[in-house]
């Protein structure tokens, strides 16, 4: 089945000139089947770049999804068009009395910014809390991972000396669990943060259970007992040349970043990347959709009662 999104969002043309189906409100109005409710928190700078991301994840799954972009921060954009966000996105406000079946909540580009100092961290925090009673499952992804830790289980900022960049090895240290369920033994996946995730600080100090991880990124993938909660410290959702995009963003600046690891061919910034995690972006979404928010939302969302197993 589609995603429903909005006729006119940019997204439509560049899905389905991909080959994915995509179905616009005007046509999905027509269908007598309730289709679950996804909101997505967009904090990256280029909307548009980041809602055709993780509406193509979404995508490829056998069920209709109803999209609802939301907004926090409303100073003018430097890389979105105002009007885009005017047509596009809704406000906290206009949205805080439903109920949703699943959130994503995106990275942000504040891997060096004390939480005090994000202009919108009390949103954040209201937004956080609030979908512990409106929400079936939230999945937070890179930096909203730092932000929910805190919110949830108040663990500081962690961050490093260095630049985490590149695409790594993960091992799947709990084959079983459903939001892990037909990943290979070992996967890639890539990661562009300061945040630091260190498992042990993730066992001792949550009730959290991990379910992939590496020595070099740490916990990357875990989840609340009752599937609430899911969390993701890399981003799957990238493109094949989004990191790209990013080194050669931050050495035109000046900022002499190192190369993206195990994400050039030979580590040649002047070959073009591939993509190697593609398939394990679209798996994750999916079982994230399946285990965490169909089979446990209920049919009507009136009558959500999230906290219960």
């Amino acid at each position: 089945m589609p995603i429903r999104i909005p006729d006119e969002l940019p997204a439509v043309n560049v899905l389905r000139e991909e080959n994915v189906f995509v179905m616009t409100s005007t046509r999905a109005s027509h269908q007598d089947i309730r289709p679950l409710k996804i909101l997505i928190l967009n904090l990256m700078p280029k909307k548009i770049e980041t809602e055709n991301q993780f509406l193509r994840l979404l995508s490829n799954s056998p069920l209709q999804l109803d999209i609802q972009l939301l907004r926090i921060d409303c100073h003018e954009s430097k890389n979105t068009p105002t009007e885009h966000l005017n047509n596009f996105y809704c406000n906290f406000e206009d949205i805080q009395d439903q109920n949703f079946d699943g959130l994503i909540v995106t990275g942000a580009p504040l891997g060096l910014v004390e939480f005090k100092d994000v202009a919108y961290w009390a949103q954040i925090e209201k937004i956080t809390n609030w979908a512990k009673a409106h929400v079936t499952s939230t999945l937070f992804v890179c930096w909203a991972v730092q932000a929910a830790l805190n919110i949830l289980y108040d663990i500081p900022k962690l961050t490093m000396s260095e630049k985490l960049s590149g695409v790594y090895w993960h091992n799947v240290v709990a084959p079983l669990a459903p939001l892990a369920r037909g990943f290979d033994d070992r996967f890639l996946a890539p990661h562009s943060r300061y945040a630091s995730f260190p498992s042990d600080i993730i066992r001792q100090q949550t009730d959290l259970e991990i379910y992939a991880e590496s020595e070099q990124t740490g916990a990357y993938l875990f989840a609340s007992k009752e599937r609430r909660f899911a969390f993701a410290t890399g981003h799957p959702e990238y493109d094949a040349g989004t990191l790209s995009a990013e080194y050669f963003r931050d050495r035109d600046a000046g900022l002499d970043p190192t190369v993206p690891e195990n994400y050039f061919p030979e580590d040649n910034p002047d070959r073009a990347p591939v993509a190697s995690w593609r398939s394990h972006g679209y798996l994750l979404f999916n079982n994230w959709l399946n285990y965490f928010v169909y089979q446990r939302t209920p049919f009507d969302l009136r009558q959500m009662n999230p906290t219960l197993d």
